[in-house]
């Protein structure tokens, strides 16, 4: 049985999918603060199979390691946590508390439940502001917001608990920009409120929902002007976990990007989004944002080394699995029924 903390979220619930498609059993601890029990309803309609949902805090150690020991836990991919910059700059104090705390106590109830394999949810934001590209596991780390020093803190506590015990097996892995959605589409990105990711906000444009994009900055020196970054499609990057989970058969402590090893612009995403969705997607150009830079993009050279992994779907069909989604769900998870889950057949990928 594995354990996925905030299962139930964007990337939690696209997880759950890769395990449940690879025969693992999944039980799944989500406070519901920032995501909806009806994903894991979906994830179990595509799937075909059905998990375990307790509505719980990381931060709760006694009831954590309760679940641990009841569902004879063997492994713990841990993605609970606060993710927004810009709120993390507002709210410093609530994410240490989330992110940090909790995963001080979601390890501690692990380790009197005897459950020592975990792969952790991190962040390419730990780098900071890049000084090469590509932006590779041995880069300087140096995070310029709350959120990304939350997730370089849990890296370092992590890392001093193998180097104390090392019978732990964990990994660390740095994602770079999650984007796209499952392609029956049936779960996806659901923001609560203006969302904080751009594939999100163009979708919203281009469905009416709002009326225009604001691009942060169009005088970087770039191709377009306007910012880089590395998107990876949520599928790929759920089978990274389940790759990540495998690798972890002998003890040990791996720390790995997850990313394409290229970047799409911001205008390069709007001009994707609108030929895959046949929508216009207006926008405006306003002044940077501070901390943003003008590139960063993954190496992901140690990820296909040490997991056998990769990325296989492009930009495209991020933008047309994104819009696959926002079509049939146009007020997120909150439409209330259930749609009905496409049979899986061959031409459909599997995740596992």
């Amino acid at each position: 049985m594995i354990l996925v903390t905030g299962g139930a979220g964007y990337i939690g619930s696209h997880v759950c999918i890769a395990l449940l498609d690879a025969g693992l059993d999944v039980v799944v601890v989500d406070n519901l603060s920032n995501s909806t029990k009806a994903s894991l309803d979906r994830v179990q309609s595509i799937c075909g199979r059905s998990l375990v949902f307790r509505h719980a805090d990381i931060r709760d150690e006694e009831v954590i390691c309760e679940i641990l020991r009841d569902f004879g836990v063997t492994a713990v991919i841990h993605l609970a946590g606060l993710k927004a910059v810009g709120d993390s700059n507002v709210r410093p104090m609530t994410y240490y508390e989330n992110n940090v705390l909790g995963t001080m106590r979601l390890v501690s109830a692990m380790k009197t439940a005897n459950v020592k394999t975990l792969v952790f949810s991190s962040s390419a934001t730990v780098y900071g502001i890049p000084r090469y590209l590509p932006l590779d596991e041995r880069h300087p780390l140096a995070p310029t917001n709350p959120y990304g020093r939350t997730k370089l803190v849990i890296e370092q506590m992590l890392n001093d608990l193998y180097r104390s015990d090392d019978s732990w097996r964990i990994a660390n892995l740095r994602y770079f920009n999650p984007a796209g959605a499952h392609e029956s589409g049936l779960i996806g990105e659901d923001p609560l409120g203006v969302p904080s990711n751009l594939l999100p906000f163009v979708a919203q444009v281009a469905i009416g929902r709002r009326e225009k994009l604001r691009i942060w900055g169009g005088d970087y020196d770039t191709p377009d002007g306007t910012g880089i970054r590395d998107f990876i499609h949520v599928v790929d990057l759920a089978a990274g976990h389940l790759s990540a989970l495998r690798q972890l058969r002998q003890p040990g402590l791996l720390t790995v990007n997850l990313g394409t090893g290229y970047g799409n612009s911001v205008l390069d995403v709007v001009r994707t989004f609108e030929a895959a969705s046949g929508r216009s997607v207006p926008y405006e150009i306003v002044e940077r944002r501070a901390g943003d830079v003008a590139a960063c993009y993954a190496d992901p050279t140690f990820a296909k080394d040490v997991l056998s992994w990769t990325s296989t779907r492009s930009l495209r069909q991020m933008c047309a699995d994104h819009w696959r989604w926002q079509l049939q769900n146009p007020n997120g998870f909150r439409a209330g029924e259930l749609p009905k889950a496409p049979e899986r057949s061959s031409h459909l990928r599997r995740h596992a």
